[in-house]
């Protein structure tokens, strides 16, 4: 049985920073392309960040490029999400999700690609 589990949200002020972590089992981690989407009430999920089996691609949402940071320890089975200078906007529950396709080229923005998903962790910033 897979299972993705997120950690790390939390309340913050405008311009600070949070890591959210995702740690996964039941599934071959290290071949598998990870993703991060986010869903604000009344808003459809939203593509966040992306990361190759191996960390050798990466890819943002417009609305996040030069802020946040998606990296990966196949060793430790985690992904990870490095939020800086966080805006009200940002504001939403955070997934993290698993595409079981191995070892793809490209991280996929579309959420209908990724397998497994987690409950989510919500992030609120105060303005």
């Amino acid at each position: 049985q897979v299972q993705l589990v997120e950690s790390g949200g939390g309340l913050v002020q405008a311009g600070a920073s949070l890591r959210l972590s995702c740690t996964a089992s039941g599934l071959t981690f290290s071949t598998s392309a990870m993703g991060w989407f986010r869903q604000a009430p009344g808003k459809e999920r939203e593509f966040v960040g992306g990361i190759t089996w191996n960390s050798g691609s990466t890819r943002y949402g417009d609305s996040v490029k030069g802020r946040f940071i998606i990296s990966r320890d196949n060793v430790k089975s985690t992904v990870y999400l490095q939020m800086d200078s966080l805006k009200a906007e940002d504001t939403a529950v955070y997934y993290c999700a698993a595409d079981k396709e191995r070892r793809r080229s490209t991280a996929s923005m579309r959420f209908g690609t990724y397998d497994y998903w987690g409950q989510g962790t919500q992030v609120t910033v105060s303005s």
